[in-house]
């Protein structure tokens, strides 16, 4: 099964838009990897929003 190209484009966007890494640094991450910094850059986007 291939992941979802809209998938793969929205996660570099939301990664290179809040690290500024590029888009090969993170195509060269595996899926799990990536997925992993979608998950943290939320959780700190939660907390700054949420003032803490």
């Amino acid at each position: 099964m291939t992941y979802a190209a809209d998938r793969l484009h929205e996660e570099v966007a939301y990664i290179a838009y809040h690290f500024h890494w590029t888009r090969e640094e993170i195509l060269d991450l595996d899926h799990r990897e990536r997925r992993r910094w979608v998950r943290e850059i939320a959780q700190l986007n939660t907390r700054v929003n949420e003032g803490g």
